[in-house]
């Protein structure tokens, strides 16, 4: 369908989530992650405006690696090149969306292109980015806000639904896969097993134990920002686990979420709170008499943010940022388990009597205490050990070489090193904040930026 599309029925919108599928051939990987930049002078946000700014970096990677700029209301917000863009998040985090590939050596391949690039524009203006799941030293108000029209709507609406929805869109930094299915059967086998097992991503990459300086009792903090964000649009959805769980039913759902706004042209029109049912029906208040487009859809499925979301693709949405490796990481795991038929039999098989009680459970004690979470009597440690052995298999299978030889497994090393060690990524932060750093964060910039 055509983006001006105009949609007057449930079934277009279920029609298009269907059209996502494709033949396991045409199978890709999209990998997308945030980061924090930071003066490193004195290690404060960055603001948009000014010489060590996010409008320098943006007018810097356009200069000197020929993206092009992306304007709104005549300042550069956002990059485009190829099948790729850098976008700002609403407290300026840089975040690359990369395009569709192949394998995983590609995706490592783009994310290591996109970092080297960001560092040779970034250190002539005294500028350091930091991959972590939240800010570990500013303040909500030492972060600006960046100049983009959504942004201003989200940020009105999100105190009339939760109290850490500003933290989220300002202090939080995550790194995501994007995974294709071929059916409606396999859409809902790889959500039920990715949403199930997403706990263990969150532990597996938990990287956010700081507030404002101090420990915060989080070992991911981001996690536990989402649970007081907006339950309209968040959480783990039971629903996914039903008897007629598909298409369909997550229409359903995005219907009841609360819209924010609608595009028109380089207008964004606050229609925070109002229901697309109404909009389908041409009684949106915002819009009276009109009816919805096919992009003011595909603009509202991105405003619903919970574990695993739906598009014509899946997304993993459960994991703190963190350094380059573990961004190969991430869709190591889930590329592992998901695109091998045997393998996601496993998670399936693994996750299959677990109540929606015990997946809740397991997805709010993750944030606190990462691998030491239990389900059904075993520990996430003990769990993640046996997703990785699943993964490596998985891949090992795709036989998907380098030049070297080597299959995509070797990216899972990083994650195995987690589950050997037995602690997480922030539980080694908070023993070198306590004996290396001397309490002093400065030190987490200096061993931790990109």
């Amino acid at each position: 369908m055509n983006p001006d599309t105009i949609l007057t029925d449930k079934q277009q919108l279920t029609a298009w989530l269907e059209s996502g599928c494709r033949p396991r051939e045409e199978w890709r990987i999209g990998t997308e992650h945030e980061k924090f930049g930071f003066c490193t002078e004195n290690l404060t946000p960055l603001p948009y405006a000014g010489r060590r700014g996010i409008r320098a970096m943006l007018e810097g990677m356009a200069e000197q690696f020929g993206w092009q700029p992306v304007l709104e209301d005549g300042l550069p917000v956002a990059l485009k090149k190829d099948a790729c863009s850098i976008t700002l998040e609403p407290g300026g985090q840089l975040e690359l969306s990369g395009g569709l590939l192949d394998n995983l050596h590609q995706t490592c391949s783009e994310v290591n292109t996109h970092l080297a690039e960001v560092r040779s524009v970034a250190e002539p203006l005294g500028i350091g980015f930091l991959g972590m799941g939240f800010h570990p030293s500013a303040r909500r108000e030492d972060i600006e806000w960046m100049p983009k029209a959504r942004y201003v709507i989200m940020r009105n609406y999100m105190p009339r639904v939760g109290t850490l929805g500003h933290d989220m869109m300002k202090r939080t930094c995550t790194v995501q896969v994007n995974l294709d299915f071929s059916s409606e059967t396999d859409m809902v086998d790889k959500f039920r097993a990715s949403l199930a097992l997403q706990p263990v991503a969150t532990a597996l990459f938990a990287n956010s134990p700081f507030v404002e300086g101090k420990p915060c009792g989080f070992l991911s903090y981001r996690s536990q920002v989402w649970t007081d964000t907006d339950p309209d649009r968040t959480g783990m959805l039971p629903w996914v686990f039903d008897s007629g769980m598909g298409f369909e039913r997550y229409v359903d759902w995005m219907l009841d979420v609360p819209m924010y706004f609608v595009r028109r042209g380089d207008r964004y029109i606050d229609a925070a709170g109002q229901s697309f049912r109404d909009f389908l029906a041409g009684r949106l208040p915002a819009l009276p008499g009109e009816q919805p487009r096919l992009s003011d859809w595909e603009d509202h499925l991105t405003t619903a943010f919970p574990e695993v979301r739906l598009k014509r693709f899946l997304e993993m949405r459960g994991a703190d940022g963190g350094p380059w490796r573990r961004l190969c990481a991430l869709p190591a795991f889930w590329v592992g388990l998901l695109y091998d038929d045997a393998s996601l039999a496993g998670c399936l098989e693994l996750t299959r009597h677990w109540s929606n009680e015990q997946r809740q459970a397991l997805r709010d004690d993750v944030a606190r205490v990462g691998l030491n979470a239990r389900i059904d009597g075993r520990t996430v440690r003990e769990l993640a050990a046996e997703l990785l052995e699943l993964a490596s298999q998985g891949l090992a299978r795709r036989a998907r070489f380098n030049a070297g030889g080597d299959h995509e497994g070797g990216y899972l090393t990083p994650l195995q090193d987690i589950v050997e060690r037995g602690t997480t990524p922030a539980e080694v932060k908070l023993e070198r904040f306590e004996n290396e750093w001397n309490g002093d964060l400065a030190g987490l910039f200096r061993k931790y930026a990109y």
